[in-house]
């Protein structure tokens, strides 16, 4: 039986709890053929990229949040656990987070009935390659789950750690390459830099406005690191 694929703008966003705006005024499986490696332009395809993520300060905005967040060594790792952070909850319209990602994101993104890509064209914002099966990308969280837990999110309700996992409104999931996401895990900037340096801006700036926005601390190694990352932004 055949599947109608209609373009991907019917689903909703927003049946998940957002955090409260803080002092800052800051708001808190199909797959296609696979076109792998292929490298788009690095300036015009990061550019276009960075547009798409939602909330995205400019960088003398992220530097006067950087400054404002507290610098503490990380918490302790003991207790944590990904289901302690339930990812793609349900976005309406057949859709969840995840998808609602994939379709951001892409470009000429169709699906099936239940909210599903079927064919469209992602580009890995980490290492500037396109894609065309969602088999290959994963949906990043810019502040893994792992590290939030380390820096404040432990003692968060179940309810807000799933508002972090599935945060539509903040530069908090974006696509890239399963290769780079799982290269990244859960390491913190000092630890890990998009192999592009062209999108440390960018990452800089998401990296910053998430833990703001969450108040969740730095350690002063990342602070140093999201700086120098900042810095490489044009005025």
């Amino acid at each position: 039986m055949a599947v109608l694929a209609v373009t991907l703008t019917g689903c909703s966003a927003g049946l998940v709890t957002r955090p409260t705006p803080d002092a800052s005024g800051v708001a808190p499986k199909g797959s296609a053929t696979s076109t792998k490696g292929s490298v788009a332009g690095a300036e015009g395809g990061q550019a276009g990229a960075a547009s798409k993520l939602p909330g995205l300060p400019t960088a003398e905005k992220a530097r006067t949040a950087l400054d404002g967040l507290k610098v503490a060594a990380q918490g302790s790792i003991s207790g944590y656990s990904r289901a302690k952070f339930p990812q793609w909850s349900s976005q309406g319209d057949s859709c969840d987070t995840r998808e609602l990602v994939l379709q951001r994101d892409g470009t000429d993104v169709q699906r099936d009935d239940e909210c599903r890509p079927v064919s469209g064209k992602w580009l890995s914002v980490y290492d500037n390659k396109t894609f065309t099966a969602t088999a290959d990308l994963g949906i990043d969280h810019t502040v893994p789950l792992a590290n939030a837990w380390r820096s404040g999110a432990d003692t968060w309700t179940q309810d807000e750690r799933e508002a972090f996992a599935n945060d539509l409104t903040h530069p908090q999931l974006l696509t890239a390459s399963t290769a780079t996401t799982r290269s990244k895990g859960d390491r913190s900037p000092d630890e890990w830099q998009p192999p592009l340096q062209s999108y440390w801006c960018a990452y800089a700036r998401s990296w910053t406005i998430v833990k703001a926005t969450y108040k969740l601390t730095v350690t002063q190694d990342e602070k140093a690191m999201l700086t120098k990352m900042l810095d490489t932004c044009t005025p």
